[in-house]
């Protein structure tokens, strides 16, 4: 009997003992579990940076004159240049290559019908790059623009089997995050709200008028929660 007692006081000591170390184990720094992101906006985030914007032009051995196909493309390159502020447009002409001539010849006209297309002279220039072995290196023309952008998708740096955590995986949100920033028209909308355009005063009037005369129709007492 006596060392039936004392079996359950050693047993109840054991408890009274290890209860301290099971609650000390679930315990966590608030401050250390708070640092671990596990936010895909946090991983890839949205950023508003200059970027090129850029067009190559093939140009043939013997063509010297731009082709109709060359002033479509450069039109339609420019149909957003005024959304950069009047940047710098850059047209880089190969040179060493089999058709440095022709693209020479080529460049010249580009020029011109950027000009004609309303970029200034002093924002427009013309530089050479070397293209030696080359049979038939384009035209380059540039400008740059504020976009909206992200970084580059297809990040791996842990073995997606490893999901005893369950959280997310490091490229988890990457092409979401990039095609949201292609959608965007003007970037810094993501920066400042733009101003308010001003109200249609006469629209506002007819539409404050219907509702006066119309008054509250049957149909919306019928649904409604509220009595009128």
């Amino acid at each position: 009997m006596q060392k039936s007692r004392l079996g359950k006081c050693a047993l109840a000591a054991l408890v009274i003992v290890a209860a301290p170390l099971v609650t000390s184990c679930a315990q966590q720094d608030p401050m250390i579990v708070s640092g671990v992101t596990d936010d895909y906006r946090t991983r890839h985030p949205i950023i508003i940076a200059e970027k090129d914007q850029v067009l190559d032009l093939p140009v043939g051995l013997t063509s010297f004159s731009m082709t109709p196909m060359h002033r479509t493309a450069i039109d339609g390159f420019l149909s957003n240049y005024r959304d950069s502020g009047n940047a710098v447009v850059t047209i880089m002409v190969p040179k060493g290559s089999a058709n440095a001539g022709a693209a020479r010849s080529t460049a010249s006209e580009f020029a011109k019908f950027i000009r004609g297309r309303g970029v200034s002279s002093g924002r427009l220039q013309t530089v050479h790059y070397d293209a030696q072995g080359e049979d038939s290196a384009p035209i380059r023309i540039s400008y740059p623009v504020m976009k909206a952008q992200t970084g580059p998708c297809g990040q791996w740096p842990e073995d997606l089997g490893n999901t005893y955590e369950n959280r997310q995986y490091s490229n988890f949100g990457c092409s979401y995050q990039n095609n949201l920033a292609a959608q965007i028209a003007n970037p810094s909308d993501l920066l400042t709200p733009r101003r308010m355009t001003p109200s249609d005063m006469a629209n506002r009037g007819t539409t404050i008028d219907v509702y006066q005369k119309r008054g509250i129709s049957p149909e919306f007492n019928q649904i409604s929660e509220v009595s009128y």
